[in-house]
């Protein structure tokens, strides 16, 4: 058994998750990353290690012309000498906004429906310990608050929406009545870099697809991996691992509130205004992260402009949100709005 694979199925065990007769859905849009683990997968259950029906799902969201039907193309193929199912959708993605955004709302959107209609208890998605050192430069550039900062969770609800009360302890929110059991698991995040999956993939005598976008430095995310963090390694070589750490370590914060808010549209100014700093700030990103479906694009300033509007004593005051959105100070309550 290939190292790539033996680890893999560590982490499945050290995850809890089942190892027999449910549905799993593997992402895959044909970057090494997501094709190392569809192949540590597909090796698992022709080992019979685990027992799952394994359904590889690929979005292609038409960007990129020929090379988008090449990555389609070559998903196919690979599931096909796998013996892997494979379902895929071409989607039509909106122009308006933010182009990153709309096409991981399409994709995510996409893989929800095919774990609901295939009784799938899970997605799997190739994340790895590069994408949480960069995610977590990402946010502190931004400006983000600790929830930003803290590691991206290897196992999380798919399906967060419909939710009913807010719980927030150790600063981080746990988010309960959830609307659907599936679970986004992302089993390469805490020990594979992207080193270990394409040299997997070499291994394999696989040629796994390049996304030139990947590569253009308009983009916030890549100029940090093609610039900041090669940077940031000549002053420490083991910087990902160090990021990637950090992360896990806010995510670890000693416990500082333990509250329930109900989830409406609106929040009692009562409320929240009890609260220190901290967890208050914590708290607005999780309840516009509700609204908004993910915390993307809020900084540091727009959680203050929030504040602003609760400690306010005048009614009909509002805060601009990304995203064609705001908070409205109502009375006594905060209000959410779409514009």
């Amino acid at each position: 058994m290939h190292k790539f694979v033996r680890q893999l199925i560590t982490e499945w065990r050290q995850l809890g998750l089942p190892f027999d007769g449910d549905t799993v859905v593997v992402a895959v849009s044909g970057g090494a990353d997501s094709v190392s683990l569809l192949l540590a997968m597909a090796d698992l259950v022709k080992r019979k290690k685990i027992g799952h029906r394994i359904i590889a799902a690929h979005f292609d969201h038409g960007l990129r012309g020929t090379d988008s039907d090449a990555d389609e193309a070559f998903v196919r193929e690979l599931s096909t000498r796998l013996g892997i199912e494979y379902v895929s959708e071409r989607g039509k993605l909106s122009k308006k906004g933010n182009l990153e955004q709309n096409a991981r709302n399409a994709r995510y959107e996409f893989l929800r429906r095919v774990a609901v209609e295939n009784k799938a208890f899970a997605v799997l998605t190739g994340h790895t310990v590069n994408d949480q050192a960069e995610t977590f430069l990402l946010n502190l550039i931004r400006g983000s608050g600790i929830d930003g900062l803290c590691a991206i969770p290897v196992i999380r609800p798919f399906d967060n929406k419909n939710t009913e009360v807010f719980h927030i302890s150790n600063l981080r929110s746990e988010i309960s009545e959830l609307s659907s059991p599936i679970e986004l698991v992302r089993p390469l995040l805490k020990w594979a870099k992207r080193a270990d999956t394409e040299a997997y993939c070499r291994d394999r005598e696989i040629e796994f697809r390049n996304d030139a976008m990947n590569d253009d430095p308009a983009y916030k995310r890549v100029r940090i991996r093609k610039e900041l963090i090669p940077m940031l390694a000549t002053l420490n070589p083991k910087i990902v691992e160090t990021l990637a750490g950090t992360a896990e370590l806010l995510s670890q914060g000693s416990a500082t509130a333990t509250i329930q808010i109900h989830i409406s549209d609106e929040l009692n100014v009562s409320d929240i205004a009890r609260l220190d700093k901290g967890d208050l700030y914590q708290l607005l990103r999780t309840w516009l992260g509700h609204h908004r479906g993910n915390t993307r694009g809020l900084g540091l300033k727009h959680i203050k402009a929030i504040e602003r509007l609760v400690f306010s004593e005048k009614s009909g005051r509002k805060a601009e949100m990304p995203g064609k959105a705001s908070v409205l100070r109502k009375g006594g309550k905060l209000v959410y709005q779409k514009i």
